[in-house]
């Protein structure tokens, strides 16, 4: 049995603030490879295959050089895994996070892009406050999982409330299109998060939780993976590509998640990541 265990605010803020930092400069190593790997196939358009060398060359320069690998560095989202047996001692955990936004935001020169009003619209200045999911698990752990994720992505998001008959093929339809109507808008190549189940909140989340796992690693649910190589084909076929350019390569990774949900509704959301998908995690 896991002994209790105390951890103090600052520990929390001092990571939190390193992997904002990280994940704001280096690129997801999954990601990059993926990348790497669309790039090399891409053999029929030869602008396709430039932009996307583009794209692996800039997330080199950006490690290289300490910059942000975009200039949209996102509304920071961060997911806690807190064992039971942990204590936080020293001030309000999610006061503690906001302060390592706001000092990595401060010393990586990142742009600050949230306003404090979804009307008036004032710049806070520190791009907070942030987005902060907490979950009790077992044990005397503490991990912490930062994603920042720019607006053009964000922005294409869609959520659809579907009668439980729903067919696969129907789920499928709604994802295709959302992509589709998404178009070139959000900077494919994308990696798509979806979430199945749930309740229509808990549904966004699973979509946003679905773009933390590598985008190599498929679910362990057969069918569900079944589903998720699926439509990797079906979104590929739209031949977006990248940037709108065409090519072999509209999408570079599906994940789905899936939870519980009513026997009267069937909860599908759509997340949509830039080729930028960005996070990083660590355990205290």
């Amino acid at each position: 049995m896991s002994k209790r265990r105390e951890i103090e605010t600052l520990e929390i803020e001092k990571i939190v603030e390193k992997l904002c930092l990280k994940s704001n400069i280096i690129l997801r190593a999954d990601v990059l490879r993926a990348l790497k790997k669309v790039c090399k196939n891409e053999t029929k358009n030869p602008v396709a295959k430039k932009m996307l060398q583009l794209l692996v060359d800039n997330a080199k320069i950006a490690e290289k050089e300490k910059i942000a690998i975009c200039q949209d560095t996102g509304l920071v989202t961060v997911f806690i895994e807190m064992g039971d047996k942990v204590i936080i001692r020293g001030g309000n955990i999610v006061d503690a996070v906001n302060k390592g936004v706001k000092e990595a935001y401060q010393k990586g020169y990142f742009r600050k892009s949230i306003v404090i009003d979804p009307i008036y619209r004032v710049n806070t200045g520190t791009n907070t406050p942030c987005i902060v999911h907490l979950d009790v698990v077992k044990g005397n752990k503490c991990k912490i999982i930062v994603m920042p994720k720019g607006f053009g992505s964000e922005n294409k998001g869609r959520i659809s409330m579907m009668n439980p008959t729903s067919s696969i093929e129907t789920i499928e339809q709604f994802c295709v299109e959302t992509v589709k109507i998404a178009g070139p808008d959000a900077c494919p190549p994308y990696v798509i998060g979806i979430g199945l189940g749930g309740t229509m909140d808990f549904a966004a989340l699973l979509s946003k939780r679905a773009l933390l796992r590598p985008i190599n690693l498929y679910n362990s649910s057969k069918h569900i993976a079944k589903m998720e190589k699926s439509l990797e084909k079906k979104i590929n076929d739209l031949k977006i590509g990248i940037m709108g350019l065409g090519g072999i390569s509209t999408v570079l990774g599906v994940n789905i998640e899936t939870a519980s949900t009513h026997i009267a509704g069937l909860p599908v959301a759509v997340s949509i990541s830039c080729h930028a998908l960005r996070s990083a995690s660590a355990e205290i």
